[in-house]
């Protein structure tokens, strides 16, 4: 009888949040036609107004969008999945830039088919869902779609590269930065004086300074295309990921850093460039398109490492379109002026003079090539997770850095192949007031600042030596010497805390306290406002430290269960995987408490059974209130 009782004393306190399962992404899949042995899988993502769904490519924060396709002998996948433009903000919560997708996206897979029969493709994905109050545990979904066979598919159109202009513009303004170099600005006088001797007429002139220009774009977007072609545009995409592409690519930027800075200098074998130098000599067309391609030669070792970075940061969408756009935007900036200045040579007046400010320039880009080059070594720290440049050693390099940088500019610190300073000019004064403010910008980083300004650049706030600040938890407050039972760790507040189930209510077992089970998230904002705002009372910390077992139950914890404990459910009409650690979670919180939002709390006895109402963040999100609804926990279990 007792038990029945205690059955419907929780079924009462429960029963108000039975209907409050959240569901608000609707996927759904189409085949789209593109030619005769290929078609786009289109996967629709519908998204309830206020909720955002995550990026492919996020870190250090919620779960991303991926996509897994199981292995089929019948077609054959062609780069990887492609999605709409994201919207990209900084969100304090996660103390991150993050990129989502409010009211609808689709994501697209290009496949080509290899059979002559009908295809049954199978795949699962997996996202997570957030709103301005709480976050949704990560959901996995099956991915089961015909294919058409080979022959029955009839003409479509290509997909766009929705993020073409940004790479143009990106180029664009690369190829003006590549101009200011001492490889390329003194070459400038240099060609429209080679023009200007072979042009006997004003409209001849014209004339191959245009084709002048068009060999330039010719030759840059050639080796855009070429590259791709040999490593493949996926290959570059999966290059920005790969640990020793990063590290080759970190070193890579170093030695170009070190030549910026008059370590050495980077050039082309000189019998190329005297072959390209003399293939000039024979007129004509021929000779206008080796004089670019001389150009190209000798400014190396300027835009080398300018050009490497913008074909990978170009190919990222798996498509040959970008490489292409990228060297077309860039060559178009270094051809316009060499263009314009050899059809009137008369301008050239208006240029400033070659001299010691080419070299500042060269110096500045190295210092600027030395900050990026970290980011591509914290890249592979990440992946091999090896916490060798963990976010307060990143910020402290770029600090120095900067610092350093500061110092040249206002003349405190010369090279070895600087010319004299005699005075600080007005734009190196207020450069030098920009780099040293970003300087002091960064220091209080070391701290546990946000950062915002570049936060896409250091390893995320998770991957530190302090998380949450030098000797702090999430709170804010110190953290002090605790003994430890086992299976408990340190949690918000300095609170110990178990994040295993059967093992916290064992021990309130034994030490005779009521549970209080908290159904947390790594993601959960509400969780986090709770923990500091509420938690942080001297009274709800002592309830909590003193007087229950706490036991947070993470339902965003990716670790994997083992394989024997993995299986397949259903809620709320749905089938739910469970394979990770907090999958486990979050059926257990669906199944007993018919509620999948977070933070969500509970009271329960020895027996499992909730003594009082469940709290949220909405209700109780208040000092008093909270620490009201404890009490009366505990007056329940006392009864």
């Amino acid at each position: 009888m007792r038990n029945i009782l205690s059955f419907l004393v929780a079924l009462l306190i429960v029963a108000p949040t039975w209907a409050q399962i959240q569901d608000p992404v609707k996927w759904s899949f189409e085949v789209e036609d593109v030619d005769e042995n290929e078609v786009d899988l289109i996967i629709h993502a519908n998204i309830e107004e206020g909720w955002h769904l995550y990026s492919q490519n996020v870190e250090g924060g919620p779960v991303p969008t991926s996509f897994t396709f199981f292995d089929n002998e019948n077609i054959k996948l062609k780069g990887s999945v492609s999605e709409g433009v994201p919207r990209e903000e900084y969100d304090p919560n996660f103390e991150t830039i993050l990129k989502f997708f409010d009211t609808q996206v689709d994501f697209k897979q290009r496949i080509k088919l290899l059979s002559e029969e009908t295809t049954l493709l199978k795949g699962e994905l997996s996202f997570m869902v957030c709103n301005d109050v709480m976050c949704l545990p990560p959901e996995w979904v099956d991915i089961e779609v015909v294919l058409p066979a080979a022959e029955k598919v009839s003409l479509g159109t290509q997909a766009k590269n929705e993020g073409i202009w940004s790479i143009f513009l990106i180029a664009f303004l690369s190829g003006f930065v590549a101009l200011l170099t001492p490889c390329v600005f003194p070459m400038i006088p240099m060609t429209v004086s080679f023009f200007t001797k072979q042009s006997k007429t004003k409209a001849a002139g014209i004339r191959n300074a245009i084709v002048y220009g068009l060999s330039i774009i010719g030759i840059y977007v050639f080796l855009g295309v070429a590259v791709s072609a040999i490593f493949g545009a996926d290959a570059l995409n999966n290059m920005a990921t790969n640990v020793y592409f990063n590290i080759g690519f970190f070193l890579l930027l170093v030695i170009f850093a070190a030549s910026f800075l008059g370590a050495f200098e980077i050039t082309v074998p000189n019998s190329w460039i005297n072959k390209a130098d003399s293939a000039s000599d024979r007129g004509g067309l021929l000779g206008i398109f080796f004089m670019a391609f001389t150009l190209a030669l000798v400014s190396f070792s300027c835009t080398g490492p300018i050009v490497g970075t913008l074909l990978v940061e170009a190919a990222s969408g798996g498509s040959y379109v970008g490489p292409i756009v990228g060297m077309f935007g860039f060559s178009l900036a270094i051809a316009l002026p060499f263009a314009f200045f050899a059809a009137f040579p008369g301008w050239l007046n208006s240029l400033p003079k070659s001299g010691g400010w080419l070299n500042s320039v060269k110096v500045v880009l190295g210092f600027l090539e030395l900050a990026l080059a970290f980011k591509f070594l914290s890249n592979a720290d990440l992946v091999l997770q090896t916490h060798l440049l963990e976010r307060e050693v990143f910020i402290a390099i770029w600090i120095v850095i900067f610092a350093l940088l500061t110092m040249y500019l206002l003349g405190k610190l010369k090279l070895s192949h600087d010319s004299d300073l005699p005075y600080v000019s007005v734009s190196r004064l207020f450069m030098a007031t920009l780099t040293g403010a970003f300087t002091v910008y960064m220091i209080p980083g070391l701290w546990g600042a946000p950062l915002k300004i570049i936060n896409a650049f250091p390893p995320p706030m998770h991957y530190s030596e302090s998380p949450y600040g030098v000797g702090k938890t999430q709170s804010g407050v110190m953290v002090s010497a605790h003994s430890e039972e086992e299976g408990q760790h340190l949690g918000p507040q300095g609170i110990m805390v178990f994040h295993d189930y059967e093992t916290g209510l064992e021990h309130a077992r034994m030490v005779n306290k009521p549970v209080m089970l908290d159904f947390t998230g790594w993601a959960c904002v509400n969780c986090r406002k709770m923990e500091e705002q509420v938690w942080s009372d001297s009274e709800v910390k002592n309830i909590l430290s003193e007087d229950v077992v706490l036991i947070s139950l993470y339902v965003d914890e990716r670790t994997k269960l083992p394989v024997t404990e993995q299986y397949e459910t259903t809620i709320a009409g749905k089938v739910k995987k469970v394979r990770t650690v907090g999958d486990k979670w979050t059926v257990m919180q669906a199944e007993r408490y018919k509620i999948n939002s977070q933070p969500y709390y509970l009271v329960l006895d020895h027996d499992e059974i909730p003594l009082i109402e469940a709290a949220n963040y909405q209700d109780h999100g208040s000092v008093e209130v909270f620490k009201d609804w404890l009490e009366r926990g505990l007056e329940a279990f006392e009864k």
